[in-house]
């Protein structure tokens, strides 16, 4: 089982650029994968997302890739020519309306502004792609084992709560018991009287309590698999909370409506948590 909020990070860098990825992932009905990277890295969306996709099958996951040139490096230097030409020809015709002497000193050049602009390349290097790449996939690896301990300790919550739905569950089967015995000895007459005071009996609730059984072993189960079931398990939840409402309402004993509020909030408190889970 595995929760749908976790954290993970990857920085990786070679001789040119350093690379950042962080990926932040909540509770969302279906995968929606959301990008932010620089836009020397646009083409590699697509790429990147559907490698998030192998990994995110659930949830929301906000992307951060960053991209650091280290020490200048990573930057492409120009030099605008036509500026360059159009600085030597406003020199040459201030040396000749003023009569000057000398030769145009290239210690000057780099003084002229704007001639020299510093440039991001327009595309992504190989070397530079593959890095991104094993940075995206550090940070996966690391959002998934966040995401498995939180489903850890989700497990183990929900896991306590089906327990308990399934000793319920065995109660009211002794219960059902007791009620189709009782509805056999009064000759299963219509609306029989149960004890006094707790309620009139509507009919067995056998076959619920067998259903009720059924599903509360397929939700241990479903605890216990490694693939996303957070969909499955809030399909069965409904089911159990069906089957309940109905043995509450065709035998509102004391005893039974206990248990049947007893397994409702139990079904509540899992229903809260298989919110985040995958």
């Amino acid at each position: 089982m595995r929760s749908m909020t976790g954290f993970g990070q990857a920085i990786l860098q070679d001789r040119q650029v350093k690379v950042s990825v962080q990926i932040r992932s909540v509770n969302h009905r279906h995968a929606d994968i959301h990008l932010r990277v620089p836009k020397l890295y646009l083409g590699l969306e697509d790429e990147l997302r559907e490698q998030a996709r192998t990994k995110i099958h659930r949830g929301r996951a906000d992307v951060y890739v960053d991209r650091t040139p280290l020490k200048g490096r990573g930057y492409r230097l120009e030099v605008d020519d036509a500026l360059m030409e159009q600085y030597c020809e406003a020199l040459q015709r201030i040396k000749k309306r003023f009569r000057l002497q000398g030769d145009i000193d290239l210690q000057l050049v780099p003084r002229l502004p704007d001639l020299f602009q510093f440039k991001e390349p327009d595309h992504v290097e190989g070397s530079e792609k593959r890095l991104v790449l094993r940075a995206f996939e550090a940070a996966l690896k690391n959002l998934t084992r966040s995401r498995d301990r939180e489903g850890r300790n989700l497990k183990h919550d929900m896991g306590a709560e089906a327990r308990q739905l399934g000793r319920l569950a065995r109660s009211l089967g002794r219960c059902a018991g007791a009620i189709d015995q009782r509805l056999q000895e009064q000759g299963a007459a219509a609306n029989p009287v149960g004890e006094a005071g707790s309620g009139t009996f509507k009919g067995s609730i056998n076959e619920e309590v067998v259903r009720l059984r059924s599903h509360v072993e397929m939700l241990s189960g479903l605890m216990r698999e490694r693939e996303p079931v957070g969909k499955k398990i809030d399909f069965l939840l409904q089911e159990v909370q069906r089957e309940l409402t109905t043995i509450g309402a065709k035998a509102p004993q004391l005893e039974v409506v206990r248990l049947v509020l007893g397994g409702k909030e139990g079904v509540e408190k899992i229903r809260e948590q298989v919110q985040n889970v995958e």
